[in-house]
């Protein structure tokens, strides 16, 4: 392994890290934007998933008192259902295809709010919609690993406080994202050049974490509000142009 490659794992380790601690989602969009210049994606993704997981128990321990249970397993449940079917389509479904449309749809949601003075505001119960989310979002994390797009646009469409937001996100993502890295885990896909990827990254990712963690107790609810979709934006327009340049 060259030094540029390291220095590279910890650069994508880092970004990953703070934007993890600061907003509750992003690691893997942000780490992979770095280390698949590096590293092919099957070093790559499962190193992301496992940092993904050890950097989202830190915000999920922060927001644990802002928790509302029924609310997360409206969300989360169907989300489990989600998972088996999309590794049963895993090999019949373009993923490919599905990352640029879900790309596409933070691109416009985001570049439409970002610069918006008036934010969205959903008031009402949605029991319904939340779980059609969560269950889209199950499968959309077993096919292209994109768990947290769905319920990050949804929620951000409510006037809900920050550490309520992240209490859904946060805990959400890590469920989803635990599960396909134990997956990955049994079938033996996480080879020893991903476990190299985790062992240098992971005091930097954890830092990192801290700091964004940091940062997010210091801004308002309205700030961060804002700030999720402006990273929804950011994420989007990373993850298009690293399928595009995948070509």
């Amino acid at each position: 392994m060259t030094l540029e490659t390291v220095v590279v794992i910890l650069l994508g380790g880092f970004c990953g890290g703070f934007v993890t601690g600061l907003a509750g989602f992003g690691l893997s969009l942000f780490a992979l934007s770095w280390w698949l210049q590096v590293m092919p994606p099957v070093q790559a993704v499962p190193a992301a998933l496992v940092m993904s997981v050890v950097s989202g128990l830190q915000g999920v321990y922060l927001v644990r008192t802002s928790v509302d249970w029924p609310r997360l397993l409206r969300f989360l449940l169907p989300a489990l259902l989600g998972i088996p079917l999309g590794l049963m389509l895993l090999d019949v479904i373009d993923s490919r295809s599905l990352k640029l449309v879900i790309a596409g749809f933070l691109i416009l949601y985001g570049g439409f709010f970002a610069f918006r003075r008036e934010l969205p505001n959903l008031t009402r119960p949605t029991p319904v919609i939340d779980g059609g989310i969560g269950f889209v979002s199950g499968f959309l994390g077993a096919v292209a690993g994109l768990s947290g797009a769905l319920p990050t646009m949804w929620s951000a469409m409510r006037r809900w406080g920050k550490s309520e937001r992240r209490a859904l996100l946060q805990p959400f993502n890590v469920a989803i994202l635990g599960i396909s890295a134990a997956i990955l885990a049994v079938t033996g896909d996480i080879g020893r050049q991903s476990l190299i990827t985790m062992a240098l990254a992971l005091p930097v990712t954890i830092i990192a974490t801290q700091i964004g963690i940091l940062v997010f107790k210091r801004v308002s609810d309205t700030a961060f509000q804002r700030l999720v979709i402006v990273l929804m934006f950011i994420s989007g327009l990373g993850l298009m142009l690293r399928e595009l340049m995948m070509v």
